[in-house]
């Protein structure tokens, strides 16, 4: 999905390229000794066509083709979808330098290829804006609308790539018959298989209550689980970072088993906000979230520990009104046993708040402070204030 970003500026480009050569007759003078010839028009556009059409094919199939190796290498979950989203994608580079061929015989101007590529850069932006609340309609004109992924198990669903394939064929087709016309008469014509197309399209997309405006993969999400126990999940999408993970969040719930309604398992948080509304804290399972690097790794492992003891172990996502950082990570921290460590880019007396907390755990009985802890803990699960519970007076 993230190539299909570069289309923003790949599409204008390839829009633009497509007028560029078709100017070269008329720069070079030639337009009506062809014209003479016994050979149709149509049939001599038929080597521009193709020689353009497999060039920019080749060139985006080769960006995809790059990031390949790594990406069989640490995909632990690749739908076929992925690869009808490549598809589509070629499909629009082709769309573009066809039309831009049409357009470039139509009007052989020197400014036609820049007035199309900053035209082209102009209306993949203003579209989303352009078609209001119909976003389904973006998405279906625009082949890089609905392509930023805000999550790992983010898909294209298959009907969305069917009617941009239809869009985007019927499209080029316009370019075909640009590019032959002979008269005013078929020049005009050009537009109906852009205008069929379009139609076809909005019959195929999920439109009204059916769209959905980042649609997630329920097979992704599906949980895969470690050997032995205690339980350790993460989803089909991060599988491959199941051995990474599960050290780290068995060591967390052999921590978290000296607090009173100790989790017995612990599993990837697979939610995402703009799915559903959050669940609820759970008392038997850590959530944790899962980040992978660009090599394929767990990203930050040193942070994954503090992030599953946050608040005791509860994931209080659903209830962040209740929620307080700093008596979160001065809890995680102290059953880790070390002094709370800010996370990059928050504001240093973020962390001085949380560390002053601990060293208040610190001064005190274990007894007392593991029970301040297990307080934390109660009252992350029911959703109640967190904040004072690890400084109120000893009783």
């Amino acid at each position: 999905m993230t190539q299909r970003e570069y289309l923003l500026l790949l599409w204008p480009l390839a829009l633009a390229a497509g007028a560029w050569q078709s100017r070269r007759e008329h720069r070079a003078n030639v337009a009506e000794l062809f014209a003479s010839t016994a050979r149709p028009l149509a049939e001599r556009a038929v080597p521009r066509l193709g020689a353009l059409g497999i060039a920019v094919v080749c060139a985006y199939v080769t960006m995809a083709a790059v990031a390949a190796p790594s990406i069989m290498d640490t995909a632990s979950y690749l739908p076929l979808a992925s690869f009808a989203v490549v598809a589509v994608g070629a499909l629009a580079l082709v769309a573009a330098t066809w039309l831009g061929l049409g357009i470039g015989r139509v009007i052989p101007s020197p400014l036609t290829a820049p007035v199309l590529a900053v035209a082209g850069i102009g209306l993949l932006l203003v579209l989303p804006f352009a078609v209001g609340s119909s976003e389904w309609l973006a998405m279906l004109l625009s082949p890089v609308d609905g392509m930023s992924q805000f999550t790992d198990f983010q898909t294209v669903p298959g009907r969305v790539s069917a009617a941009q394939g239809i869009w985007l064929t019927a499209l080029a087709g316009s370019g075909v018959v640009l590019l032959a016309a002979r008269s005013r008469r078929t020049q005009a014509a050009a537009l109906l298989p852009a205008v069929l197309g379009a139609l076809l399209g909005a019959l195929v997309i999920p439109r009204g209550a059916d769209f959905v405006p980042i649609p997630i993969d329920p097979v992704a999400q599906e949980m895969v689980c470690a050997d032995g126990t205690p339980r350790v999940c993460i989803s089909r999408t991060h599988g491959g970072l199941l051995a990474e993970v599960t050290p780290i969040a068995r060591r967390a719930l052999a921590v978290l088993a000296t607090l009173p309604e100790a989790p017995t398992t612990a599993q990837e948080d697979t939610w995402f906000s703009a799915e559903k509304e959050p669940p609820p804290p759970s008392v038997d399972t850590v959530l944790f979230p899962v980040q992978v690097d660009v090599h394929g790794h767990l990203a930050h492992p040193g942070n994954a520990l503090p992030q599953m003891l946050d608040a005791a172990g509860v994931d209080m996502s659903s209830c962040t009104d209740s929620y307080d950082i700093r008596a979160a990570r001065a809890a995680a921290y102290w059953l880790m046993g070390r002094q709370p460590v800010a996370e990059p880019g928050e504001p240093a007396e973020l962390n001085a708040e949380a560390v002053t907390l601990w060293r208040g755990l610190q001064v005190l009985p274990e007894a007392e402070a593991r029970a301040r802890v297990a307080a934390v803990r109660e009252a992350a699960l029911a959703c109640e204030d967190i904040q004072g519970l690890l400084s109120r007076s000893s009783e």
